[in-house]
């Protein structure tokens, strides 16, 4: 890796209590591994202070705000508070939001309602959503589309889903963004979408605490850990690392545009 090649972890969860008792130790490490910024992922409203605590605290950590689909003792928001909440310029990013019909079937309505609150709140305020899905594509991309989501536009994070799912979010304007899952041994079809994303629409995140990439699978995640998804992505794609680094950074500030470096 060049001296001046700087990675983004395009979403964590630094403030999760697996990482935030050391937080200042994980930005360092950020720092020791070439990480330029993170984005730090709201899940819900009672813990987005503290998301947006974590941003303020370190110049190069961004924050969002919104409630994920699984979050079922969390108050429900309505667009409007969330635009208010998004009024803050450590703020870049609507979300974490989207569908999950694998752990919470029997709240498909209640989450479609959240959903579009969320696509709104982006809309009204020209920060992009960050999409979470999980047996729930077909609603999400329906969603996306009745509510206008190409207004704003945003990123399917942690993908996983089928390349017909990412053409249809790419033709939203959407990104596509890779966690350490692509590491894994079992993610061959991911891999496969991997090497057919746009280049300039491709992100990389840790998704941490959770999902550290191989070789450090089963440990706990940290930003500082991206580097081995960029890793596989120039493997798959058949580029050189710094190729990869420059235009995932640069894909960064293009769709977070709020975002300052």
């Amino acid at each position: 890796m060049s001296a001046s090649a700087l990675l983004v972890d395009s979403h964590c969860h630094i403030d999760f209590p697996e990482l935030s008792q050391g937080v200042a130790a994980v930005v360092d490490n950020m720092a020791q591994h070439r990480i330029g910024h993170a984005l730090c992922v709201s899940v819900n409203l009672e813990d987005f202070p503290r998301v947006l605590a974590v941003a303020e605290r370190f110049p190069n950590v961004f924050a969002s705000v919104g409630v994920h689909p699984d979050a079922t003792d969390s108050a429900e928001p309505t667009a409007a508070q969330l635009v208010a909440l998004a009024d803050h310029p450590k703020i870049v990013a609507i979300g974490e939001t989207g569908l999950d019909y694998y752990r919470h079937p029997e709240l498909a309505p209640i989450q479609q309602a959240r959903f579009r609150a969320h696509i709104q709140a982006a809309n009204t305020t020209g920060k992009p959503l960050i999409i979470h899905t999980r047996e729930a594509a077909n609603d999400t991309i329906r969603l996306l589309r009745e509510e206008h989501a190409e207004m704003a536009r945003g990123v399917m994070h942690c993908f996983t889903e089928t390349w017909e799912v990412a053409q249809a979010a790419l033709d939203l304007g959407f990104y596509i963004s890779f966690s350490g899952i692509l590491t894994f041994k079992s993610a061959a079809a991911i891999r496969e979408v991997a090497s057919r994303v746009p280049m300039d629409r491709l992100l990389v995140e840790t998704d941490s605490p959770y999902l550290a990439p191989v070789p450090y699978r089963g440990r706990t995640n940290e930003p500082a850990l991206v580097r081995f998804v960029a890793d596989e992505v120039a493997r798959i794609r058949g580029m050189a690392l710094d190729d990869v680094i420059e235009q995932t950074t640069s894909n960064f500030f293009e769709l977070f545009s709020h975002a300052k470096r």
